[in-house]
């Protein structure tokens, strides 16, 4: 593998999986068990991603038991009430309206954690931040796969993330970087949702790369 060279027809698999990749929301999803094989081939795509120093600091909760996700979308229902408030006048509506989780909707939840080094790790010693950084390339991997696989994944980030250890039983020293659902779904939009929604527009390229250095 060392040696591969990728023509130009696997080249642009590539591109259409990272083109047709979704964060897919609750009302997506289908309730059918994701096949053991896939679940194991999205978390070894996890374990290839980059990591500072070679550290690997991830860790994966995989989450069936509805009692249990019951209790971390308790967690987002009260995180999720506080944060509408933030947005203004219209903004506030259209968030009332977003369905922004699927965590009993998947038939799998993976909760993603960052496992910092007791030790010293190469390339960390300035900049702690690469450690979450390399857990964040392993989630990466695993909405690639997952997309690849024909799974829908989406990142559920409004939650308090010391409840959600405390549910999951986590040790101190983790840090919850990210709360995964996955599984089948009815449908892969052809744009993310939001940018349909117009919530957001997509940026173009040209108005966030500079050369050599910031422009006045």
């Amino acid at each position: 593998m060392s040696h591969t060279e990728f023509s130009p027809a696997e080249q642009a698999i590539l591109q259409c999986i990272l083109m047709a990749r979704r964060d897919v929301r609750g009302n997506r999803f289908c309730p059918d068990p994701i096949a053991e094989r896939d679940v194991n081939t999205i978390l070894q795509a996890a374990a290839w991603a980059p990591s500072v120093g070679f550290s690997q600091p991830w860790e994966f909760v995989l989450i069936t038991d509805k009692a249990t996700r019951s209790q971390v979308a308790a967690s987002f229902a009260a995180e999720n009430a506080r944060a509408q408030h933030l947005f203004a006048d219209e903004k506030q509506r259209h968030y009332q309206q977003l369905k922004l989780e699927g965590i009993l909707d998947a038939p799998l939840n993976i909760a993603v954690f960052y496992k910092p080094s007791a030790q010293p790790v190469l390339g960390q010693t300035s900049m702690v931040e690469p450690g979450e950084y390399s857990v964040v390339c392993a989630v990466q991997n695993m909405w690639l796969m997952a997309r690849a696989l024909n799974i829908g994944m989406g990142w559920v980030s409004i939650l308090d993330p010391l409840k959600v250890k405390e549910i999951l039983r986590a040790p101190a020293q983790l840090k919850l970087v990210a709360y995964l659902c996955l599984g089948y779904v009815n449908e892969f939009l052809d744009q993310p949702e939001l940018e349909i929604l117009q919530w957001e527009q997509r940026k173009p390229l040209e108005t966030v790369v500079h050369r050599e250095t910031f422009s006045d």
